[in-house]
């Protein structure tokens, strides 16, 4: 298994200003980076392979450590892109992580490992009140399908062999990651309007996606929290300096 993580992503303002940097995967939590913390899990489940998209910054931080670099692209849709091209032998599985789950760790990461079914495309998802239970009081965050609402985590688990056929959604699918109109909107007109309807199911999803994308897609349920909390904004970043 070989791992890429995005940590292209820019912060200003307030986020900049608490964290002491404007490069989201820099900024520190409880004395490590969230770049740091996400490392070290690929590190403690046994993934050597690493690649980082980013900046000189990023570069910088990662030196030393045997990380392949990948540039920063400038915008996230083509960093994206530049992450799934990362590893140019497709036989390997790919872990594709975000730069900012401040409360990864390795036990979580491996419970995902774990589980998914090494043909699939797959992400883990949250149960909102076990979210909810270990976060309490935190932004909001989840989304409601068919009257159940979840939390997606920041991992994506891509199966040998398919990043070429996926390559070409994978724009889009970064665009609608937190628009769920929008990522019903790519699954088609049928998906949107169900959606619409709140009749939009997991299960749904996971044959539609299969069907566009050409690759088995499975939701792992129940997954870890730690997984599923991102610090995109400025008050979840507040967040998670406060809650361990």
């Amino acid at each position: 298994m070989v791992a890429v993580i995005t940590a292209g992503g820019p912060i200003d303002g307030e986020y900049a200003r608490r964290a002491g940097t404007d490069r989201k995967g820099l900024a520190p939590v409880r004395g490590r980076t969230m770049l740091a913390r996400t490392i070290d899990a690929l590190h403690a489940c046994g993934v050597a392979s690493i690649a980082v998209v980013g900046n000189q910054a990023i570069r910088d931080a990662c030196a030393g450590q045997g990380i392949q670099m990948i540039a920063d692209a400038g915008s996230g849709s083509a960093n994206v892109l530049g992450a799934l091209d990362a590893w140019t032998d497709q036989r390997e599985p790919l872990l594709y992580l975000t730069c900012d789950l401040p409360h990864i760790d390795a036990r979580s990461l491996q419970w995902f490992i774990d589980r998914v079914d090494p043909r699939s495309l797959a992400m883990p998802l949250c149960e909102y009140r076990d979210f909810a239970a270990r976060f309490p009081g935190s932004p909001p965050f989840g989304i409601t399908l068919a009257g159940e609402r979840v939390v997606n985590a920041g991992v994506l688990h891509i199966p040998p062999g398919s990043r070429s056929r996926i390559r070409e959604f994978a724009t889009a699918l970064f665009e609608a990651r937190k628009a769920p109109w929008k990522m019903a909107g790519i699954a088609g007109p049928g998906a949107f309007v169900r959606f619409a309807l709140g009749r939009l199911s997991i299960a749904q999803i996971e044959a539609r996606a299969g069907r566009v994308l050409g690759v088995p897609v499975h939701a792992v349920r129940g997954a870890p929290p730690e997984l599923a909390f991102d610090a995109d904004t400025v008050d979840e970043y507040v967040y998670a300096l406060e809650h361990e």
